[in-house]
Protein backbone atom coordinates (compact mmCIF):
# COMPACT_ATOMS: atom_id res chain seq x y z
CA UNK A 1 0.00 0.00 0.00
CA UNK A 2 1.16 3.50 -0.49
CA UNK A 3 1.83 5.09 2.55
CA UNK A 4 1.11 8.66 1.91
CA UNK A 5 3.01 11.54 3.55
CA UNK A 6 2.51 13.79 6.21
CA UNK A 7 2.69 16.91 3.72
CA UNK A 8 -0.13 15.21 1.07
CA UNK A 9 -2.18 12.95 3.21
CA UNK A 10 -4.22 11.31 0.67
CA UNK A 11 -6.11 8.48 1.66
CA UNK A 12 -9.83 9.13 1.19
CA UNK A 13 -12.55 7.49 3.26
CA UNK A 14 -14.21 5.76 0.59
CA UNK A 15 -11.51 3.59 -0.17
CA UNK A 16 -10.34 0.14 1.41
CA UNK A 17 -7.13 2.18 2.69
CA UNK A 18 -9.94 4.41 4.75
CA UNK A 19 -12.09 1.87 5.97
CA UNK A 20 -9.17 0.02 7.51
CA UNK A 21 -7.46 3.16 8.90
CA UNK A 22 -11.40 3.91 10.67
CA UNK A 23 -11.41 0.00 11.37
CA UNK A 24 -8.54 -0.33 13.54
CA UNK A 25 -8.65 3.69 15.42
CA UNK A 26 -12.10 2.48 16.27
CA UNK A 27 -11.04 -0.78 17.91
CA UNK A 28 -7.75 0.87 19.87
CA UNK A 29 -10.19 3.47 21.03
CA UNK A 30 -12.57 1.82 22.09
CA UNK A 31 -10.83 -0.51 24.51
CA UNK A 32 -10.20 2.49 26.62
CA UNK A 33 -13.50 3.85 26.05
CA UNK A 34 -15.13 0.41 27.34
CA UNK A 35 -12.58 -0.15 30.24
CA UNK A 36 -13.68 3.56 31.72
CA UNK A 37 -17.45 2.56 32.24
CA UNK A 38 -17.79 -1.34 32.25
CA UNK A 39 -15.59 -2.12 35.51
CA UNK A 40 -18.21 0.06 37.94
CA UNK A 41 -20.23 -2.46 37.02
CA UNK A 42 -18.38 -5.35 37.77
CA UNK A 43 -17.10 -3.60 41.29
CA UNK A 44 -19.24 -5.71 43.74
CA UNK A 45 -18.38 -9.20 42.05
CA UNK A 46 -14.84 -7.99 42.25
CA UNK A 47 -15.24 -6.98 45.84
CA UNK A 48 -16.44 -10.79 46.65
CA UNK A 49 -14.35 -12.44 44.96
CA UNK A 50 -11.18 -10.79 45.87
CA UNK A 51 -12.34 -10.38 49.72
CA UNK A 52 -11.29 -6.21 48.97
CA UNK A 53 -12.14 -3.62 51.01
CA UNK A 54 -14.66 -0.48 49.33
CA UNK A 55 -10.57 1.50 49.19
CA UNK A 56 -9.46 -0.87 47.09
CA UNK A 57 -12.66 -1.04 44.95
CA UNK A 58 -11.74 3.31 44.67
CA UNK A 59 -8.55 1.93 43.76
CA UNK A 60 -9.69 0.14 40.71
CA UNK A 61 -11.47 2.33 39.32
CA UNK A 62 -8.78 5.38 40.40
CA UNK A 63 -5.60 3.70 39.15
CA UNK A 64 -6.81 3.46 35.54
CA UNK A 65 -8.17 6.90 35.71
CA UNK A 66 -4.93 8.88 37.47
CA UNK A 67 -2.31 6.98 35.08
CA UNK A 68 -4.84 8.27 32.11
CA UNK A 69 -5.49 11.93 33.74
CA UNK A 70 -2.02 12.15 33.99
CA UNK A 71 -0.46 10.91 31.11
CA UNK A 72 -2.62 11.90 28.29
CA UNK A 73 -0.96 14.98 27.22
CA UNK A 74 2.29 13.50 27.25
CA UNK A 75 1.17 10.28 24.47
CA UNK A 76 0.19 12.45 21.54
CA UNK A 77 3.82 14.34 22.40
CA UNK A 78 5.02 11.05 22.42
CA UNK A 79 3.65 10.42 18.83
CA UNK A 80 4.52 13.17 17.15
CA UNK A 81 8.07 12.87 17.96
CA UNK A 82 8.52 8.81 16.82
CA UNK A 83 5.38 8.37 15.05
CA UNK A 84 2.12 7.98 15.71
CA UNK A 85 1.32 4.44 14.32
CA UNK A 86 4.22 3.31 16.18
CA UNK A 87 2.79 4.94 19.31
CA UNK A 88 -0.66 3.75 19.51
CA UNK A 89 0.59 0.00 18.35
CA UNK A 90 2.76 -0.09 21.52
CA UNK A 91 -0.56 1.59 23.22
CA UNK A 92 -2.80 -1.12 22.11
CA UNK A 93 -0.23 -4.24 22.77
CA UNK A 94 0.79 -2.34 26.57
CA UNK A 95 -3.36 -1.69 27.13
CA UNK A 96 -4.07 -5.69 26.25
CA UNK A 97 -1.01 -7.03 28.32
CA UNK A 98 -2.01 -5.05 31.53
CA UNK A 99 -5.55 -6.47 30.47
CA UNK A 100 -4.31 -9.78 30.73
CA UNK A 101 -2.66 -9.07 33.93
CA UNK A 102 -6.24 -7.58 35.08
CA UNK A 103 -7.78 -10.95 34.61
CA UNK A 104 -5.23 -13.13 35.94
CA UNK A 105 -5.32 -10.77 38.96
CA UNK A 106 -5.04 -12.84 41.79
CA UNK A 107 -5.44 -10.44 44.45
CA UNK A 108 -6.70 -6.93 44.88
CA UNK A 109 -3.29 -5.19 44.52
CA UNK A 110 -2.43 -6.88 41.26
CA UNK A 111 -5.25 -5.55 40.04
CA UNK A 112 -4.94 -2.31 41.37
CA UNK A 113 -1.47 -1.86 39.92
CA UNK A 114 -2.92 -3.49 36.20
CA UNK A 115 -5.15 -1.09 36.18
CA UNK A 116 -2.74 1.40 36.17
CA UNK A 117 -0.56 0.18 33.84
CA UNK A 118 -3.79 -0.13 31.83
CA UNK A 119 -3.68 3.57 32.32
CA UNK A 120 -1.00 4.33 30.62
CA UNK A 121 -1.56 2.05 27.44
CA UNK A 122 -4.81 4.24 27.04
CA UNK A 123 -2.70 7.16 27.38
CA UNK A 124 -0.91 6.17 24.29
CA UNK A 125 -3.60 4.55 22.03
CA UNK A 126 -6.37 7.35 22.81
CA UNK A 127 -4.52 10.53 21.32
CA UNK A 128 -3.04 8.16 18.99
CA UNK A 129 -6.07 6.82 17.27
CA UNK A 130 -7.48 10.35 16.49
CA UNK A 131 -3.67 11.54 15.55
CA UNK A 132 -3.69 8.33 13.40
CA UNK A 133 -7.00 9.81 11.30
CA UNK A 134 -5.73 13.44 11.32
CA UNK A 135 -2.50 12.34 9.76
CA UNK A 136 -3.50 10.09 7.11
CA UNK A 137 -7.35 11.32 5.59
CA UNK A 138 -7.52 13.52 3.19
CA UNK A 139 -8.05 17.56 4.21
CA UNK A 140 -11.69 16.74 2.56
CA UNK A 141 -12.34 13.75 4.80
CA UNK A 142 -11.12 14.49 7.88
CA UNK A 143 -13.99 16.04 9.61
CA UNK A 144 -16.01 13.26 8.32
CA UNK A 145 -14.09 10.56 9.33
CA UNK A 146 -13.58 12.17 12.82
CA UNK A 147 -16.88 12.32 13.30
CA UNK A 148 -16.98 8.56 12.47
CA UNK A 149 -14.83 8.03 14.95
CA UNK A 150 -15.89 9.52 17.21
CA UNK A 151 -19.39 8.16 16.46
CA UNK A 152 -18.46 4.03 16.64
CA UNK A 153 -16.14 4.61 19.81
CA UNK A 154 -19.43 6.35 21.54
CA UNK A 155 -21.41 3.00 20.64
CA UNK A 156 -18.61 1.47 22.10
CA UNK A 157 -18.70 3.33 25.62
CA UNK A 158 -22.59 3.06 25.38
CA UNK A 159 -22.93 -0.44 25.57
CA UNK A 160 -19.91 -0.90 28.07
CA UNK A 161 -22.15 -1.29 31.08
CA UNK A 162 -24.41 -3.93 29.63
CA UNK A 163 -21.93 -5.77 28.17
CA UNK A 164 -19.63 -5.47 31.47
CA UNK A 165 -23.19 -6.90 33.48
CA UNK A 166 -23.18 -9.87 30.94
CA UNK A 167 -19.59 -10.71 31.05
CA UNK A 168 -19.89 -10.31 35.09
CA UNK A 169 -23.10 -12.78 35.13
CA UNK A 170 -21.85 -15.28 32.39
CA UNK A 171 -18.27 -15.94 32.40
CA UNK A 172 -16.88 -14.01 34.96
CA UNK A 173 -15.97 -10.43 36.07
CA UNK A 174 -12.52 -11.56 35.00
CA UNK A 175 -13.63 -11.26 31.28
CA UNK A 176 -14.17 -7.66 31.21
CA UNK A 177 -10.43 -7.30 30.89
CA UNK A 178 -9.84 -10.55 29.17
CA UNK A 179 -12.22 -9.34 26.60
CA UNK A 180 -9.58 -6.46 25.06
CA UNK A 181 -7.13 -9.50 24.40
CA UNK A 182 -9.14 -10.02 21.44
CA UNK A 183 -9.72 -6.80 20.08
CA UNK A 184 -6.23 -5.70 20.37
CA UNK A 185 -5.21 -9.18 18.16
CA UNK A 186 -7.51 -7.87 15.59
CA UNK A 187 -6.34 -4.59 15.67
CA UNK A 188 -2.47 -4.40 15.92
CA UNK A 189 -2.09 -6.75 12.72
CA UNK A 190 -4.44 -4.35 10.61
CA UNK A 191 -2.51 -1.06 12.03
CA UNK A 192 0.62 -2.66 11.19
CA UNK A 193 -0.64 -3.92 7.73
CA UNK A 194 -2.79 -0.60 6.51
CA UNK A 195 -2.36 2.62 8.63
CA UNK A 196 0.50 4.12 6.98
CA UNK A 197 2.91 5.86 9.49
CA UNK A 198 3.22 9.46 10.14
CA UNK A 199 5.01 12.09 12.80
CA UNK A 200 5.35 15.52 13.04
CA UNK A 201 7.53 16.49 10.54
CA UNK A 202 7.47 13.06 8.44
CA UNK A 203 6.17 9.73 7.26
CA UNK A 204 8.51 7.60 8.36
CA UNK A 205 8.67 7.97 12.37
CA UNK A 206 11.83 8.71 14.15
CA UNK A 207 13.14 10.81 11.27
CA UNK A 208 14.47 14.11 13.30
CA UNK A 209 12.91 16.70 10.71
CA UNK A 210 10.93 19.86 11.71
CA UNK A 211 6.61 19.87 10.84
CA UNK A 212 5.23 21.28 7.73
CA UNK A 213 5.22 24.56 8.13
CA UNK A 214 8.76 24.86 9.05
CA UNK A 215 8.03 25.13 13.01
CA UNK A 216 10.42 23.01 15.35
CA UNK A 217 9.25 19.95 16.40
CA UNK A 218 7.61 19.74 20.12
CA UNK A 219 9.91 18.14 22.81
CA UNK A 220 7.69 16.10 25.14
CA UNK A 221 7.58 17.31 28.92
CA UNK A 222 8.77 13.85 31.15
CA UNK A 223 9.36 15.40 34.07
CA UNK A 224 5.61 17.72 33.40
CA UNK A 225 3.75 15.13 33.23
CA UNK A 226 5.20 12.49 35.95
CA UNK A 227 4.90 15.43 38.90
CA UNK A 228 1.81 15.93 37.89
CA UNK A 229 0.68 12.31 37.96
CA UNK A 230 2.44 11.57 41.24
CA UNK A 231 0.60 14.68 42.72
CA UNK A 232 -2.67 13.14 41.47
CA UNK A 233 -1.49 9.84 42.76
CA UNK A 234 -0.66 11.24 46.29
CA UNK A 235 -3.70 13.37 46.70
CA UNK A 236 -5.77 10.47 45.84
CA UNK A 237 -4.38 8.35 48.32
CA UNK A 238 -4.37 10.66 51.31
CA UNK A 239 -8.32 11.90 50.42
CA UNK A 240 -8.97 7.28 50.08
CA UNK A 241 -7.64 6.88 53.40
CA UNK A 242 -8.90 10.37 55.06
CA UNK A 243 -10.86 8.28 56.89
CA UNK A 244 -7.70 6.87 58.92
CA UNK A 245 -6.63 9.84 59.99
CA UNK A 246 -3.00 8.78 60.23
CA UNK A 247 0.51 11.01 60.37
CA UNK A 248 0.77 9.26 56.61
CA UNK A 249 -2.19 10.78 55.37
CA UNK A 250 -1.23 14.24 56.62
CA UNK A 251 2.51 13.09 55.05
CA UNK A 252 0.95 12.02 51.48
CA UNK A 253 -1.37 14.83 51.47
CA UNK A 254 1.34 17.43 51.53
CA UNK A 255 3.68 15.63 49.71
CA UNK A 256 1.25 15.65 47.29
CA UNK A 257 0.39 19.68 47.32
CA UNK A 258 4.16 19.71 46.89
CA UNK A 259 4.26 17.96 43.63
CA UNK A 260 1.24 20.11 42.55
CA UNK A 261 3.18 23.14 43.46
CA UNK A 262 6.42 21.33 41.46
CA UNK A 263 4.14 20.93 38.02
CA UNK A 264 2.74 23.95 38.07
CA UNK A 265 6.53 25.97 38.54
CA UNK A 266 7.90 23.12 35.81
CA UNK A 267 5.07 24.25 33.33
CA UNK A 268 5.85 28.23 33.87
CA UNK A 269 9.74 27.27 33.22
CA UNK A 270 10.06 24.91 30.73
CA UNK A 271 10.36 26.49 27.38
CA UNK A 272 7.89 23.88 25.59
CA UNK A 273 5.66 22.83 28.61
CA UNK A 274 3.06 19.78 28.46
CA UNK A 275 0.36 22.29 29.86
CA UNK A 276 1.21 26.02 28.48
CA UNK A 277 0.31 28.79 31.42
CA UNK A 278 -0.59 30.90 29.07
CA UNK A 279 -3.53 29.02 27.47
CA UNK A 280 -4.91 30.01 30.92
CA UNK A 281 -5.01 33.64 29.51
CA UNK A 282 -8.13 33.20 28.56
CA UNK A 283 -10.84 33.84 31.62
CA UNK A 284 -13.42 31.76 29.27
CA UNK A 285 -11.21 28.82 29.40
CA UNK A 286 -10.53 28.90 33.04
CA UNK A 287 -13.70 28.90 33.67
CA UNK A 288 -14.90 26.46 31.59
CA UNK A 289 -12.42 23.55 32.92
CA UNK A 290 -13.29 24.72 36.49
CA UNK A 291 -17.18 23.85 35.12
CA UNK A 292 -15.82 20.45 33.41
CA UNK A 293 -14.11 19.90 36.94
CA UNK A 294 -17.19 20.62 38.66
CA UNK A 295 -19.63 18.76 36.37
CA UNK A 296 -17.38 15.27 35.75
CA UNK A 297 -16.97 15.40 39.53
CA UNK A 298 -20.52 15.15 40.13
CA UNK A 299 -20.55 12.40 37.21
CA UNK A 300 -17.89 10.07 38.45
CA UNK A 301 -19.18 10.36 41.67
CA UNK A 302 -22.83 9.44 40.50
CA UNK A 303 -22.20 6.35 38.13
CA UNK A 304 -19.23 5.13 40.67
CA UNK A 305 -21.88 5.09 43.42
CA UNK A 306 -25.39 4.14 40.93
CA UNK A 307 -23.70 1.31 39.98
CA UNK A 308 -23.24 -0.54 43.40
CA UNK A 309 -26.35 1.15 44.57
CA UNK A 310 -28.47 -0.58 41.98
CA UNK A 311 -26.75 -4.24 43.31
CA UNK A 312 -26.08 -4.02 46.90
CA UNK A 313 -29.20 -2.12 47.90
CA UNK A 314 -31.94 -2.64 45.14
CA UNK A 315 -31.15 -5.77 44.55
CA UNK A 316 -29.97 -5.92 40.69
CA UNK A 317 -27.93 -8.51 38.95
CA UNK A 318 -24.85 -7.02 36.92
CA UNK A 319 -26.69 -7.71 34.15
CA UNK A 320 -29.64 -5.55 35.07
CA UNK A 321 -27.64 -3.20 36.68
CA UNK A 322 -25.84 -2.38 33.39
CA UNK A 323 -28.98 -2.31 31.53
CA UNK A 324 -30.36 -0.08 33.62
CA UNK A 325 -27.88 2.74 32.79
CA UNK A 326 -28.00 2.07 28.48
CA UNK A 327 -31.02 4.95 28.36
CA UNK A 328 -28.05 7.80 29.54
CA UNK A 329 -26.14 6.70 26.91
CA UNK A 330 -27.98 6.23 24.60
CA UNK A 331 -29.87 9.34 24.95
CA UNK A 332 -26.38 11.07 24.37
CA UNK A 333 -25.79 9.14 21.06
CA UNK A 334 -28.76 10.09 19.50
CA UNK A 335 -28.80 14.05 20.43
CA UNK A 336 -25.67 15.12 21.02
CA UNK A 337 -24.95 16.40 17.68
CA UNK A 338 -28.21 18.16 17.79
CA UNK A 339 -27.26 19.49 20.88
CA UNK A 340 -24.22 20.92 19.17
CA UNK A 341 -26.62 22.23 16.37
CA UNK A 342 -28.72 24.12 19.34
CA UNK A 343 -25.51 25.60 20.81
CA UNK A 344 -24.60 27.11 18.22
CA UNK A 345 -28.30 29.15 17.22
CA UNK A 346 -28.56 30.13 20.95
CA UNK A 347 -24.97 29.98 22.30
CA UNK A 348 -23.83 28.40 25.06
CA UNK A 349 -24.39 29.95 28.34
CA UNK A 350 -27.65 28.58 28.27
CA UNK A 351 -27.15 24.81 27.65
CA UNK A 352 -24.45 24.82 30.31
CA UNK A 353 -26.38 26.08 32.52
CA UNK A 354 -29.93 24.35 32.15
CA UNK A 355 -27.41 20.93 32.09
CA UNK A 356 -25.90 20.83 35.03
CA UNK A 357 -29.32 21.55 36.60
CA UNK A 358 -31.45 18.84 34.93
CA UNK A 359 -28.65 16.21 36.13
CA UNK A 360 -28.93 17.73 39.32
CA UNK A 361 -32.52 17.08 39.40
CA UNK A 362 -31.53 13.42 38.23
CA UNK A 363 -28.96 13.08 41.06
CA UNK A 364 -32.33 13.83 43.80
CA UNK A 365 -34.44 11.52 41.93
CA UNK A 366 -32.37 9.18 42.30
CA UNK A 367 -32.90 9.07 46.16
CA UNK A 368 -36.02 6.95 44.76
CA UNK A 369 -33.68 3.85 44.18
CA UNK A 370 -33.81 2.03 47.37
CA UNK A 371 -34.32 -1.87 48.59
CA UNK A 372 -37.13 -3.29 45.88
CA UNK A 373 -36.60 -0.33 43.71
CA UNK A 374 -39.13 -0.70 40.43
CA UNK A 375 -37.07 0.09 37.69
CA UNK A 376 -40.04 1.86 35.63
CA UNK A 377 -41.08 4.27 38.24
CA UNK A 378 -37.88 4.50 39.93
CA UNK A 379 -34.86 4.26 38.18
CA UNK A 380 -35.92 5.23 34.63
CA UNK A 381 -37.14 8.72 35.02
CA UNK A 382 -33.84 9.40 37.08
CA UNK A 383 -31.38 8.44 34.23
CA UNK A 384 -33.80 10.05 31.71
CA UNK A 385 -33.71 13.13 33.19
CA UNK A 386 -29.80 13.14 33.54
CA UNK A 387 -29.42 11.86 30.08
CA UNK A 388 -31.23 15.07 28.66
CA UNK A 389 -28.88 17.35 31.00
CA UNK A 390 -26.10 15.23 29.77
CA UNK A 391 -26.96 15.54 25.83
CA UNK A 392 -28.03 19.22 26.56
CA UNK A 393 -23.91 20.26 28.32
CA UNK A 394 -21.68 17.98 26.94
CA UNK A 395 -21.51 19.25 23.46
CA UNK A 396 -22.06 22.90 23.98
CA UNK A 397 -18.69 22.41 26.65
CA UNK A 398 -16.53 21.39 24.37
CA UNK A 399 -17.53 23.97 21.64
CA UNK A 400 -16.90 26.46 24.14
CA UNK A 401 -13.80 24.84 25.11
CA UNK A 402 -12.65 25.13 21.20
CA UNK A 403 -14.14 29.00 20.85
CA UNK A 404 -11.69 30.37 24.10
CA UNK A 405 -8.43 29.66 22.43
CA UNK A 406 -6.96 30.17 19.15
CA UNK A 407 -7.32 27.97 16.75
CA UNK A 408 -4.29 25.97 16.28
CA UNK A 409 -4.22 25.62 19.86
CA UNK A 410 -7.51 23.89 19.74
CA UNK A 411 -6.13 20.47 20.16
CA UNK A 412 -4.12 20.91 22.97
CA UNK A 413 -7.30 22.89 24.81
CA UNK A 414 -9.36 19.68 24.25
CA UNK A 415 -6.98 17.58 25.50
CA UNK A 416 -6.27 19.53 28.99
CA UNK A 417 -9.98 20.11 28.96
CA UNK A 418 -10.47 16.17 28.88
CA UNK A 419 -7.82 15.71 31.58
CA UNK A 420 -9.88 18.18 33.38
CA UNK A 421 -12.65 15.71 33.53
CA UNK A 422 -10.70 12.79 33.81
CA UNK A 423 -9.29 14.57 37.28
CA UNK A 424 -12.80 15.61 38.26
CA UNK A 425 -13.76 11.62 38.30
CA UNK A 426 -10.75 10.70 40.14
CA UNK A 427 -10.82 12.83 42.88
CA UNK A 428 -14.80 12.36 43.63
CA UNK A 429 -14.54 8.69 43.60
CA UNK A 430 -11.33 9.13 45.82
CA UNK A 431 -13.20 11.20 48.28
CA UNK A 432 -16.94 11.06 48.36
CA UNK A 433 -17.49 7.53 50.04
CA UNK A 434 -15.41 9.83 52.96
CA UNK A 435 -17.30 12.63 53.22
CA UNK A 436 -20.52 10.90 52.82
CA UNK A 437 -19.24 8.15 56.16
CA UNK A 438 -18.71 5.16 54.37
CA UNK A 439 -17.30 2.79 55.89
CA UNK A 440 -14.57 0.20 54.33
CA UNK A 441 -17.05 -2.83 54.47
CA UNK A 442 -20.11 -0.28 53.80
CA UNK A 443 -20.53 -2.19 50.28
CA UNK A 444 -21.28 -5.11 52.33
CA UNK A 445 -24.05 -4.04 53.73
CA UNK A 446 -27.33 -2.58 51.88
CA UNK A 447 -28.19 -0.75 55.26
CA UNK A 448 -25.29 1.39 54.80
CA UNK A 449 -24.42 1.71 51.98
CA UNK A 450 -28.10 3.30 50.96
CA UNK A 451 -28.08 5.72 53.64
CA UNK A 452 -24.57 6.62 52.59
CA UNK A 453 -25.45 6.77 48.99
CA UNK A 454 -28.66 9.70 50.14
CA UNK A 455 -25.65 11.35 51.40
CA UNK A 456 -23.78 11.97 48.16
CA UNK A 457 -26.80 12.01 45.69
CA UNK A 458 -27.40 16.00 47.27
CA UNK A 459 -23.26 16.41 47.57
CA UNK A 460 -23.46 15.78 44.06
CA UNK A 461 -25.97 17.75 43.14
CA UNK A 462 -24.86 20.53 44.79
CA UNK A 463 -21.74 20.08 42.63
CA UNK A 464 -23.76 20.30 39.70
CA UNK A 465 -25.68 23.52 40.77
CA UNK A 466 -21.80 25.36 41.70
CA UNK A 467 -21.13 24.50 37.92
CA UNK A 468 -24.51 25.82 36.38
CA UNK A 469 -23.82 28.76 38.02
CA UNK A 470 -19.95 29.40 37.00
CA UNK A 471 -21.00 28.82 33.68
CA UNK A 472 -24.12 31.21 33.54
CA UNK A 473 -21.55 33.69 35.20
CA UNK A 474 -18.69 33.19 33.21
CA UNK A 475 -19.68 31.88 29.73
CA UNK A 476 -20.52 34.12 26.64
CA UNK A 477 -21.00 33.67 23.20
CA UNK A 478 -17.51 32.49 21.12
CA UNK A 479 -17.21 34.68 17.72
CA UNK A 480 -18.66 33.39 14.63
CA UNK A 481 -15.38 31.95 13.00
CA UNK A 482 -14.32 30.25 15.77
CA UNK A 483 -13.66 26.57 15.08
CA UNK A 484 -16.49 24.04 15.95
CA UNK A 485 -16.30 20.77 17.13
CA UNK A 486 -15.56 17.57 15.04
CA UNK A 487 -16.74 15.13 17.18
CA UNK A 488 -20.45 15.92 17.35
CA UNK A 489 -21.26 12.53 18.58
CA UNK A 490 -20.57 11.26 22.07
CA UNK A 491 -21.38 8.14 24.07
CA UNK A 492 -19.07 8.56 27.03
CA UNK A 493 -20.08 9.29 30.60
CA UNK A 494 -16.97 9.79 31.86
CA UNK A 495 -15.48 12.20 29.66
CA UNK A 496 -16.27 14.91 27.24
CA UNK A 497 -14.88 14.45 23.59
CA UNK A 498 -11.44 14.63 22.57
CA UNK A 499 -10.84 16.62 19.86
CA UNK A 500 -8.22 16.38 17.14
CA UNK A 501 -4.85 18.84 16.76
CA UNK A 502 -5.52 20.82 13.60
CA UNK A 503 -3.26 19.56 10.99
CA UNK A 504 -1.22 22.27 8.69
CA UNK A 505 -1.41 22.87 5.05
CA UNK A 506 1.62 22.02 3.16
CA UNK A 507 4.39 25.05 3.59
CA UNK A 508 2.01 26.85 6.09
CA UNK A 509 1.50 27.23 10.01
CA UNK A 510 -1.96 26.03 11.73
CA UNK A 511 -4.06 29.00 11.77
Amino acid sequence: MAVPSQETPAVRISTPAGRWILLTTVLGSSMAMLDSTVVNVALPRIGRDLDASLAALQWTVNAYMLTLAGLILLGGSLGDRFGRRKMFVLGVMWFASASLLCGLAPNAGVLIAARALQGIGGALLTPGSLALIQASFHPDDRAKAVGLWSGFGGIGGAVGPFLGGWLVDGPGWRWVFLLNIPLALVCVPVALRHVPESDAGSAVAGRDKEPAGGRPRRSFDVLGASLGAVALALVTYALIEARSGSVLVWVTAVAGVAAGVGFVHVERTRSDPMMPPDIFASRQFTAVNLVTLCVYAAFGGFFFLTALQLQVVAGYSPLQAGTALLPTTALMLLFSARSGELAQRIGPRIPLTVGPLLCAVAMLMMLRVGKDAVYVSDVLPALLVMGAGMVTLVAPLTATVLASVDTGRAGLASGINNAAARVGGLLAVAALPVLVGMGPEAYRSADAFDSAFRRAMPLCAGVLVVGAVLAFATVRRPAPDCRRPQCRTHGCVTTPPLEPQRVAAPGKLPS
